[in-house]
């Protein structure tokens, strides 16, 4: 069964810092790419970050030089290191597959809020 576990999330004043965990079971982890998402309220779920099996990385344009993707495939968890967030940054943070590699089931999602 597969079953993804986002945590980390909370309530964090503007220019601060949170880091965000996934963790995956049922799924073959270091052979897989994984991605965050997010999704702020009202709108859709929108490509965060993603590290491929190498540990090469990719970023939205709205999160380069903040936000940083990890992973350690013994532990099957990936990571999302946020820094200087802003309150554009507020939403529930997912991670999954890429989309066009066909996601699995969502988790619950983490929520970040950023506001003083």
């Amino acid at each position: 069964q597969v079953q993804l576990v986002e945590s980390g999330g909370g309530l964090v004043q503007p220019g601060g810092s949170l880091r965000l965990t996934c963790t995956a079971s049922g799924i073959d982890f270091s052979n897989n790419i994984m991605h965050w998402y997010r999704q702020p309220p009202g709108e859709r779920r929108d490509f965060v970050a993603g590290i491929t099996t190498d540990g090469s990385t990719n970023y939205a344009d709205s999160v380069k030089g903040r936000f940083t993707i990890s992973r350690e495939n013994p532990k099957n968890r990936v990571y999302l290191q946020m820094n200087s967030l802003k309150p554009e940054d507020t939403a529930v943070y997912y991670c999954n597959r890429p989309r066009r590699d066909g996601v699995v089931p969502w988790g619950q999602g983490t929520q970040v809020t950023v506001s003083s």
